[in-house]
């Protein structure tokens, strides 16, 4: 009762905490208010759903409306085309009391333009007192769609023709550039956009002002009238300007009061978003407006401004979920202390509002059918990288704050009077060096148990001065054991043992198995046969050890990045009747493997597959992990990526052959706990495979920057404008968040249960981010692409040069290689100086880590080893020892 209350306890606390995180970040910004009405706006009635190149027609009733909304806020509006409907604006707008800058869009149609000019010549000398300047192009210069002097041509002959003052709108920059313009116009229409040049928010204000200064002193005796001028709520970064709602109502405000006090004529950039402009101008385009697109004011011009109105409602909404998550793990774990309960809720509750966050993000924004799949990619992706966190989170709270249980399991020593069972144990060897399987066989041959035979199974060995000794050994060794060559035996090591079992004597209860590189403990049989003395026991598992840890300081770190799953993984599994069944150190109840169907040929990892099916038919199974034997491990780099990539593609072999087993249901064979715990265990090697993906999304991403910049900026006649955009936001969790995480979790996890020290676990963790690339080949190549031949990890095998090495990580090299030329190269782009930039880079540079390591292992690798060649021992002296 008072755990439960606890629990209770702790979950609210959690929510409140994390509402409080979300008060926080929403806290509002308190602004210099602006009471007056606004001069003028950028006016343009196209809604969300519209875009102005295929829109027949702007409809009367719309455009009123639109004007109805800003009358008593506006003085005046600008528009920018008088075709497609637009030529009502001056009517309409006198109609709410606005005054109008009438504008003609000119570009590189003739035909078009020409109509432009007539209708607004024609509109200029209607009777009509609201019109007070005319606009004849924009951005013209800027865009370059027609020759400068046509432009002056155009506005010649509508001076001509009018008496209202006119001119064209350019930037800043290319009215100081073009003196001889300034001189054919009545006053300068200006945009002043210090976004689109890069300049923050801190600086952007002062920046409007310096600009306008600066024309003020090149063309004392023209009249200046800011045309544009504003700041975008929404959409990627430029340099160091970053588009949000809060930069938006910040700059609005200094500015308005500002320009009131200095008495500036200026058209706020825009009435209403524009959706329709992300095509041209990128996400941060469609987000100009005061009004979003459907004509709710984004913000108060009085009182304080925050960037997500309705955060409490998001929050609410994280917090009902991370309610649910947190009771499904936290009312589900009694053997788990209260620390790590709270752990576990903590992280659910970060996932949650994670989750949530991201999604009030994409609600906020814009969408069309591309950025919809998009999103829902995005969102995929963060779920699946939220699992994989909240279940190595479980993974942290189990093992750090776990209670024994009677699944704790110690080697026992058997009664007096005690029936041995017999036991027929299995060694499968292929081409394995005589020697080598002499010290197994004698280590075997002093195995303190009375009632043992051993088959020895020889897989079609070719060369006869490799078996031959082994079969002389088994002879010398006496009647327990029996050796057999089997030529062009199929089904590989599973074929083996397959005939070793219709070899066994018929009154053999258990099956052991162990590699042929093993050296046993003479008491392993005494001390865990017992355990088959309970019937629903059909497999007992021991710890893959090896004697070879101190060769080399490769073979340290593997050997602790083995030990790491079986003082883990395995005896966390083992708590829940879920442990994967190995090929050597096991024992398998014969009767129970019998009715399973044997070993499967099928599968490359048959070992894994066999308990599976135990566990399918109701068997239980049982892991102790107190060493009894040790192995050799591999004694290269391309070895040690062999044997992973073999337990990988097993697994997933295992996976498409038994998914239904693994889906919740009544059908299923499997215990909730046994289905979770084997698919979070795969799940770490399916985020490697992810993480896979997201590099080379993040480089192909990165090409087509580059391919922008060269077309905009090296190509001749480009137009120097980048609009590229970087979706950082869908990468952080997935690449940042999940590799720091499991970097964290690693050492943590390492310095709970491993007997290592704390740089034996560096070289654990160095060594296992060295097979990401493996790992994820060998699940994609798995789930994909069936046949693949069992793959033997080679004993004794000699080390090659370095070219050779390299050859091995030729893909990793190669893709560590493009990682750093894109790190490179979006270092070089100015564009991209900005936070979204940086983390750009930083998710590349977390990207390259894996393949640095593996560079680093494989030298390490094949470097003489100092400490080695002073010991002056060889593998044979070491066995011997």
């Amino acid at each position: 009762m008072i755990r439960t209350l606890a629990i209770i306890f702790a979950l609210a606390l959690l929510v409140v905490v994390n509402f409080s995180i979300w008060s926080y970040v929403n806290n509002p910004l308190q602004l210099e208010p602006w009471t007056s009405t606004t001069m003028g706006v950028t006016f343009d009635p196209t809604k969300k759903d519209q875009n102005p190149r295929t829109l027949i027609n702007h409809s009367e009733e719309e455009i009123d409306n639109d004007l109805a909304l800003l009358e008593g806020k506006f003085h005046a509006v600008r528009t920018y085309s008088v075709l497609k409907g637009l030529h009502k604006v001056p009517e309409l707008a006198a109609k709410h009391n606005l005054n109008v800058t009438l504008g003609a869009w000119i570009g590189g149609d003739l035909e078009k333009n020409r109509q432009e000019i007539e209708t607004l010549i024609q509109l200029s000398r209607e009777e009509n007192p609201k019109i007070v300047r005319l606009m004849v192009g924009n951005e013209v210069l800027l865009r370059g769609d027609i020759p400068k002097s046509q432009l002056i041509d155009y506005i010649r002959e509508v001076k001509s023709r009018t008496w209202r003052p006119v001119s064209t709108s350019e930037t800043w920059d290319r009215w100081l550039a073009n003196p001889d313009l300034v001189k054919e116009v009545d006053y300068l229409g200006v945009h002043i956009l210090p976004f689109w040049e890069g300049v923050s928010i801190d600086d952007a204000v002062d920046h409007v002002f310096a600009r306008y200064h600066d024309l003020q002193v090149a063309f004392p005796d023209k009249p200046i009238v800011i045309t544009e001028v504003g700041w975008p709520s929404d959409g990627q970064p430029f340099k160091h300007a970053t588009a949000s709602k809060t930069n938006q109502a910040r700059f609005l405000r200094e500015f308005l009061n500002r320009a009131s006090k200095e008495k500036l004529a200026y058209y706020v950039i825009e009435a209403f978003d524009q959706p329709w402009k992300m095509t041209d101008e990128g996400s941060a385009g469609a987000y100009w407006g005061i009004f979003n697109a459907d004509r709710q004011l984004k913000f108060p011009m009085t009182g304080d401004v925050i960037a997500l109105p309705a955060w409490k409602h998001w929050a609410a909404g994280a917090a009902v979920f991370s309610i649910i998550l947190m009771s499904i793990f936290l009312f589900t774990r009694k053997s788990m202390k209260l620390p790590g309960l709270v752990f576990v809720g903590l992280m659910a509750n970060l996932a949650a509002s994670f989750l949530f966050w991201t999604v009030s993000i994409g609600a906020q924004q814009y969408q069309t059918p591309l950025t919809i799949a998009f999103w829902v990619l995005l969102i995929v992706m963060q779920v699946l990288a939220l699992i994989i966190l909240l279940i190595e989170s479980l993974e942290i709270a189990e093992v750090v704050w776990h209670r024994n249980t009677a699944r704790t399991f110690q080697p026992l020593e058997p009664p007096a009077g005690f029936k041995y069972p017999k036991v027929s144990l299995h060694l499968p060897i292929h081409n394995e060096p005589p020697m080598m399987v002499r010290k197994t066989l004698e280590a075997l041959a002093k195995v303190d148990y009375p009632n043992l035979e051993v088959l020895v199974m020889d897989n079609n060995t070719k060369d006869p001065a490799v078996w031959q000794p082994v079969e002389a050994d088994c002879k010398r060794l006496g009647s327990k054991f029996r050796f057999f060559h089997l030529e062009n035996w199929p089904g590989f090591k599973a074929g083996a043992i397959n005939h070793a079992l219709e070899q066994t004597a018929s009154d053999a209860e258990i099956i052991a198995v162990i590699d042929s590189d093993y050296i046993l403990s003479p008491d392993w049989l005494k001390r865990m046969v017992p355990y088959f003395d309970n019937e629903n026991v059909g497999f007992v598992q021991s710890p893959q050890d090896y004697r070879d840890l101190n060769v080399s300081s490769f073979k340290n770190f593997c050997y602790w990045e083995y030990a790491g799953f079986f003082n883990i993984g395995m005896v966390q599994r083992n708590e829940y009747n879920a442990i994967i069944q190995h090929g050597t150190m096991t024992m398998v109840r014969k009767s129970a493997l019998i009715e399973v169907g044997q070993w499967a040929q099928w599968c490359i990892c048959e070992d894994s597959e066999l308990g599976l099916r135990l566990y399918e038919a109701g068997y239980d199974s049982v892991y102790c992990k107190e060493s009894f034997g040790r192995g050799l491990m591999p004694d290269t780099m391309s070895g040690y990526m062999t044997q992973r990539y073999r337990w990988v593609y097993g697994a997933m072999q295992i996976i498409k052959a038994h998914w239904r087993s693994f889906i919740p249901s009544k059908k299923s064979p499997l215990t909730s706990a046994q289905r979770y715990y084997f698919v979070a265990g795969w799940l770490p090697w399916f985020s490697d495979a992810l993480a896979l993906l997201f590099t080379t999304a993040s480089l192909a991403m990165t090409g087509m920057i580059f391919y922008d910049w060269y077309d905009s900026f090296v190509k001749p006649g480009g137009d120097k404008i980048l609009s590229s955009e970087l979706p950082v936001n869908a990468f952080l969790l997935p690449t940042i968040g999940l590799f720091g995480f499991k970097i964290i979790r690693s050492l943590w996890l390492y310095q709970a249960r491993v007997p290592c020290s704390i740089w034996e676990s560096f070289g654990a963790s160095l060594a296992g981010l060295s097979l990401t690339h493996t790992v994820a080949k060998g699940t994609i190549q798995g789930l994909f692409i069936n046949g693949k031949p069992f793959m033997r990890t080679p004993k004794y095998e000699k080390q090659g040069p370095l070219f050779t090495g390299l050859m091995t990580i030729r893909e990793e090299l190669m893709l560590l290689i493009l990682l750093a030329a894109a790190i490179y190269f979006m270092n070089f782009l100015e564009h991209f100086d900005n936070l979204s930039g940086k983390l750009w880079i930083t998710v590349l540079a977390v990207q390259s880590v894996p393949y640095i390591a593996t560079l680093i292992t494989l030298l390490i690798s094949i470097a003489p080893n100092y400490r080695w060649k002073q010991s002056a021992m060889s593998m044979e002296e070491l066995d011997d020892a």
